[in-house]
Parts: structure tokens; C-alpha cells; sequence
């Protein structure tokens, strides 16, 4: 019972001996740990800085990639224009050379068309005058086999040259 209801002695022996340990912990170990604790708050205040620095980082850098993916956006979109333009630009200019071409193929098909067919009256007109003559011949042999009715006609197609 005597821990229960402890006597003067050991409780001056025992307030001794937290006293020496007490100034042991004070003189050796609290300077220590002091020092071990402010060395993990300033790892820790370290840390807080680094993180938050790294955060402004990231954040700066997601704004970067959100700027440059809206400018390869705009580049995009830009080339894509200028293609188009591009694309329109060849599809006129061929249009204009087929209209040209066929224009130019029309007006040389109009010229050879004109070209065969004065050809072809020419080559009527000959023939008819030629079918015209032989005809014209034969009728002649037949009617003036005399002198009198050749000499008649000779002086009829004088006359009538006169009188043109």
C-alpha cells in the first residue's frame, strides 16, 4: 500500500530523479528535437512552396498548351481556307480552259464544217455543169447536124450577147 499512499521520502526521491531526468531531456534531448522540428517545418514549409510553385507552373503551362492548340486551331482553320480557295481557284481556271477549248474546237468544227461544205458545192457545181455540158453537147450533136440550123444557132447566141 505504500505506492497507494506514498510516504515523504519516496516522493522526494522520486520528485529528485524527474528533476535530473527533466534537466537531462532540457540541457540534451529538447534542443535536439527543437531543432529536428523546426528542420521538418522548414522541409514541410519547403514542400508547401514547392508544390504551390509547381502548381503555378502547371497552370501556366495548361494555359501555354491551351494557346497553342487555339493558334494550331487557327493555322489549321487558315490552311484549310487557303486550300479551299486553292481548290476553287484550279476548279475555275479549268472551267475557263474547257470553256475556251471547247469554244476553240466548236469555232475550228464551225470552220471545217463551212470549209467541206463550200467544197462540196463546188464539187455539185462542177459536176452539174459537167452533167450540164455533156448534156448540152449530145442535144447539139443531135440538132444541129445540119449547116443551116448550126449557123442559125451561132447567130441567135450572138445576138444574145449583144443584147447583155
Amino acid at each position: 500500500m505504500e505506492l497507494i499512499s506514498p510516504d515523504f521520502g519516496l516522493v522526494f526521491w522520486m520528485t529528485i530523479a524527474f528533476l535530473i531526468v527533466f534537466f537531462i531531456l532540457v540541457k540534451f534531448a529538447f534542443p535536439i528535437i527543437g531543432q529536428t522540428l523546426k528542420k521538418r517545418e522548414e522541409k514541410i514549409t519547403e514542400s508547401l512552396e514547392l508544390a504551390e510553385r509547381t502548381h503555378e507552373e502547371m497552370k501556366n503551362l495548361q494555359a501555354k498548351n491551351e494557346e497553342l492548340l487555339q493558334q494550331a486551331r487557327e493555322e489549321r482553320e487558315e490552311m484549310l481556307n487557303e486550300a479551299r480557295q486553292y481548290r476553287d481557284k484550279i476548279i475555275e481556271d479549268a472551267k475557263t480552259k474547257a470553256k475556251e477549248e471547247t469554244d476553240r474546237i466548236v469555232a475550228s468544227a464551225k470552220e471545217t464544217i463551212e470549209n467541206e461544205r463550200k467544197a462540196a458545192m463546188t464539187d455539185i457545181k462542177n459536176e452539174i455543169a459537167n452533167i450540164s455540158i455533156k448534156v448540152a453537147e449530145k442535144i447539139l450533136e443531135k440538132e444541129l447536124t445540119k449547116d443551116e440550123a448550126q449557123m442559125d444557132y451561132i447567130n441567135k447566141i450572138i445576138k444574145e450577147t449583144d443584147n447583155q
